[in-house]
């Protein structure tokens, strides 16, 4: 059994493959599971505990993708987490959720990778704006759709959680709105996201080069952390 982390979340899709290809080769590798992005992500963690899948002690890591929220932060940077903030367009009712301190300090000893402020939002953030907005508001450097809602979850189980995501989209540029290119189950429509892209083409072509160049980035990341 893997020592260092037993099991790796990943959303879905495209992060979930570059994350087992990163895995190709490693003796005793964690266990991957592919989750559901945004609010979806919440249930399926809680079917896990139903299962009786996580326990006290058990180190899990989050990785995947995130959007950058500042300068500092450019396409295919690597970032731990922290904290994360939820709801992000909730201030009055946003709670602060962490990483575990050790595991997290463990991660970045290895990787030589900075900690971040994490804000976790209900929805993709494509804007400009939105993105400076989030920024001001809580202080953050990095963005994404799970984070919070997950360590809520493991937390709460005792389950020693760290985050470690790769920089897609950056301060910069707008992104598509991919409002409803996702389903109640988390799930990415393939209709609904070619029809996003299509109607903002300038925007589309930063999300697919950040995109693929993020995805490179999160593959090698974890071929390192786990080829030692």
């Amino acid at each position: 059994m893997n020592t260092l982390i037993q099991t790796i979340l990943v959303p879905q899709g495209a992060e979930y493959r570059a994350v087992c290809r990163g895995l190709r080769g490693v003796v005793e590798p964690p266990t991957v599971l592919p989750t559901p992005a945004g609010a979806a992500i919440s249930p399926y963690l809680r079917s896990l505990q139903t299962a009786d899948y996580f326990y006290k002690g058990q180190r899990v890591l989050l990785m995947g993708l995130c959007g950058g929220l500042t300068a500092k932060w450019a396409i295919g940077d690597a970032v731990l987490y922290g904290d994360s903030f939820s709801p992000a367009l909730q201030t009055p009712n946003s709670k602060l959720y962490a990483c575990d301190r050790n595991l997290t300090a463990e991660l970045q000893s290895r990787l030589n990778v900075p900690i971040v402020q994490s804000v976790t939002s209900d929805r993709v953030i494509s804007t400009i704006h939105d993105k400076q907005q989030l920024a001001t508001q809580f202080n953050a450097d990095v963005v994404d759709m799970e984070s919070a809602a997950a360590l809520e979850i493991l937390n709460a189980i005792g389950v020693s959680a760290a985050i470690l995501r790769v920089v897609s989209d950056d301060c910069h540029h707008n992104i598509p709105n991919l409002s409803h290119a996702f389903n109640a189950e988390g799930s990415l429509q393939p209709v609904a996201l070619a029809i996003a892209l299509l109607r903002q083409p300038i925007a589309a072509t930063h999300l697919i080069r950040g995109s693929l160049h993020g995805l490179k980035n999160l593959q090698a990341l974890t071929q390192r952390l786990f080829t030692f």
